[in-house]
């Protein structure tokens, strides 16, 4: 394993690719749902555009909002969020039924980087159960000293490949892609929040936790 290295304009420019990533799916959708509308007469089939132009932008705004609180400023330095507006956001990603979600915790001001880390956890979790599943997540603790837990469960669940090392900061070959930068920068934010982030699997359940080092 290698220190991965990584310029800022490089860090900036994958995590602009990885949002892009994420919303262009809904944003196709809405295009060819506009489409239809343009080229088709028939009755159903518009009824069946006007549904995925609906689905599909309010899958868009869904992703962006996350995005803007998971990757974004969200205020100015050293400002807090409500746990409450985090789990709005992070409910916006399960809008369809693939995943359940759930979440428990105190309606609480926490420090920017803890909650920011708490939704790319909570993303990197979508990815331990391919197949769909579950997801809970439980916010113990306060501010000053709390912990996180994510449990995904799903039929295959698996720790998602390199995502222990990606946290730590170290890859193969000391780089990292478009794919992996937000386990990576989740790791960054982990470090710069003094959480400490550990996974494990017991047959289709993988628990992520962390906790103030």
């Amino acid at each position: 394993m290698a220190t991965i290295s990584l310029e800022s304009l490089d860090l900036a420019a994958l995590l602009c690719s990885r949002v892009c990533h994420d919303v262009i799916s809904p944003v196709g959708a809405i295009v060819n749902g506009l489409e239809v509308l343009e080229d088709d007469s028939d009755a159903s089939m518009r009824d069946f555009a006007l549904d995925l132009i609906q689905k599909s932008a309010k899958q868009a705004s869904a992703r962006l909002q996350f995005a803007r609180l998971a990757f974004g400023a969200a205020g100015s330095a050293g400002a807090s969020i409500d746990l409450g507006d985090a789990e709005q956001v992070a409910r916006g990603l399960f809008l369809d039924d693939k995943i359940s979600f759930s979440w428990s915790s105190p309606r609480l001001l926490f420090p920017k980087n803890r909650v920011k880390l708490l939704l790319n956890l909570i993303m990197t979790a979508t990815s331990a159960i391919p197949r769909g599943g579950s997801i809970s997540v439980t916010v113990t603790g306060d501010a000053d000293a709390c912990a996180f837990i994510i449990l995904a469960k799903g039929l295959n669940a698996r720790i998602p490949a390199h995502a222990e090392a990606l946290l730590a900061g170290n890859s193969e070959n000391g780089t990292v892609d478009a794919h992996g930068i937000q386990t990576y920068y989740a790791g960054m934010i982990a470090r710069a929040s003094h959480m400490d982030v550990r996974f494990s699997i017991d047959g289709d359940e993988v628990t992520i936790k962390a906790e103030t080092a």
